[in-house]
């Protein structure tokens, strides 16, 4: 049974990371904030302020990934502690700098970005260590929780940020942003993440890991569902934060105070959101309350659209708030537990690849659509779209992974081979031969081309079935993979829901049979 978000912040270790995270996200958006109001005073210029944003968000888009590799094959306590020492010596030469007036806009620019990239390196291995604190039941819980924190930062980080800024500068802005670095250090020192399993098998390297990563999410179809799902989402809903300055401006007549509390409405929303969000999802289900996410979200935009009364906007945004993160937290929930551990950080930055790829390209696309049409027609469009997500429900239907399809499976038979190649040896063909009972041609295929997914899913770059010509109840199942390497990683990641498929398949076997295999390495 799913605890309530209390008794999951009751868990020590969890509480603990919680806390720091929290912390971290507000020096982070601390960061962010004073390094675009020092922009502003340096140059005056928009478009460079605009630029911190694009060295803050950048590199979490382009390392994402990669950095999910990293934290699925090597030691995550490390590359989170590495990645957090290397941020807080960039920031400290960043406000060393800045006290001294040094910094100008190209050194505001690259300590950033540098900021930035290490940020992206942590976050997959963060993820996925502060998922590992609670039961997987309680996961949902533990990603609410840790929105509400990021959400409340959203709104704490910059009014903070803003009075230090005023009354010290901008250097003890960033000074203050490397004491919630050093928090979050001292975190997972006393709480770390817990090792991967020890394996005989040689660690995927980074460009093969990442390949992985994407192969698995093409051909599983929990977590590719759940990735268009989000992608869908985030694109359409950008709309909205996008063209909130102008929504403000031209809409409202307000200024940037008036902008501050229209921001503050969407975080306040959020944040509400989050402590009831786990009654809610178990009481009406992912595609219901997604649904409704949906509406609730179109709804808001059409107010931001056709609505100039104040208050009404105020109330809109709040429940947009609580839509955007409702969907996105249910988004990241569905995918974390619906990939087995040797993939699920690659999982969780594939998440956050679809949800900040998509950002970025809708806002850039409802920015142009608004430049040739009217503001309330473009967010009317956009929120057309957004309540169009609700027919992607069938074809991408969203789950939760169940436990017997995360969990890895006991291991294969042993090898009958007369030589153990190298690992980078390859490709490798595999050849799966069965004999079966008459009359059951029909059911067996069906039964084994339910297969093609969990090979290709799980490495294999090439499947297909071949019936014997010689013999009509006899059928090979063929696959090939890239190395001898990652046949035996594939091998490896087998689930207990694969073998279960597997044991299905052998049902089909005459009597006294046994199914056969052969392995071929490939030469010249």
């Amino acid at each position: 049974m799913s605890q309530t978000l209390t008794q999951t912040l009751q868990n020590k270790a969890f509480r603990g990371l919680w806390a720091s995270s929290g912390l971290y996200f507000i020096g982070n958006a601390m960061q962010a904030m004073a390094a675009s109001w020092l922009m502003v005073e340096l140059t005056g210029s928009s478009f460079l302020a605009a630029l911190v944003q694009t060295s803050v968000f950048l590199p979490m888009f382009l390392l994402s990934l990669p950095a999910g590799v990293l934290a699925d094959t090597t030691d995550r306590r490390r590359l989170i502690l590495l990645a957090l020492a290397v941020q807080a010596v960039t920031v400290v030469i960043l406000s060393l700098l800045v006290l001294a007036g040094f910094a100008g806009p190209g050194t505001l620019l690259f300590f950033t970005f540098v900021a930035g990239c290490c940020t992206a390196l942590f976050s997959p291995a963060w993820n996925s260590t502060v998922a590992d604190t609670v039961p997987r039941e309680d996961i949902g819980q533990a990603i609410t929780a840790m929105s509400i924190a990021w959400n409340s930062a959203r709104a704490l980080g910059p009014a903070l940020a803003g009075f230090v800024f005023a009354h010290l500068g901008a250097g003890w802005v960033f000074a203050i942003a490397v004491v919630s670095g050093l928090v979050m250090m001292q975190a997972i020192r006393k709480w770390p993440p817990k090792p991967h399993p020890k394996s005989r098998l040689p660690a995927e390297r980074l460009w093969g890991g990442t390949l992985s990563g994407l192969r698995f999410a093409r051909h599983s179809e929990i977590v590719l569902a759940q990735l268009l799902r989000t992608m869908a989402y985030s694109g359409a809903g950008a709309a909205l934060w996008a063209l909130l300055p102008v929504i403000g401006q031209r809409q409202l007549g307000l200024g940037a105070a008036g902008f501050g509390l229209l921001m503050a409405c969407l975080g306040t929303g959020a944040v509400g959101a989050g402590f009831v969000m786990g009654r809610v999802r178990a009481k009406v289900g992912l595609e219901k309350l997604v649904a409704s996410c949906c509406l609730i979200f179109a709804a808001v935009m059409l107010v931001t659209a056709l609505v100039h009364i104040h208050l009404l906007v105020y109330a809109a945004l709040v429940l947009g708030g609580a839509a955007w993160m409702a969907a996105m937290s249910t988004f990241n929930t569905a995918t974390q537990t619906s990939a087995p551990p040797w993939v699920r950080s690659r999982a969780a930055a594939l998440h956050t690849l679809s949800a900040l790829g998509s950002f970025a390209i809708g806002s850039a696309f409802w920015g142009a659509v608004s430049g040739v049409a009217d503001l309330p027609l473009t967010l009317c469009i956009a929120a057309a779209c957004m309540a169009a997500g609700v027919l992607l429900a069938k074809p991408f239907p969203l789950r939760m992974g169940q436990e017997h399809e995360v969990t890895p499976g006991t291991p294969w038979e042993e090898l009958f081979i007369e030589a153990e190649p190298n690992p980078d040896d390859g490709p490798v063909a595999v050849e799966v031969g069965y004999r079966i009972r008459e009359g059951t041609t029909a059911p067996f295929l069906d039964a084994l081309n339910q297969l093609r997914a969990t090979r290709k899913r799980d490495g294999a770059t090439f499947w297909r079935i071949y019936r014997d010509l010689s013999d009509s109840s006899r059928y090979v199942e063929r696959f090939i993979v890239t190395s001898w390497a990652d046949y035996l990683h594939q091998r490896a990641r087998a689930t207990v829901a694969d073998q279960t498929l597997e044991a299905a398949v052998r049902d089909f076997l005459a009597p006294g049979e046994n199914v056969s295999m052969q392995h071929y390495i490939a030469e010249g």
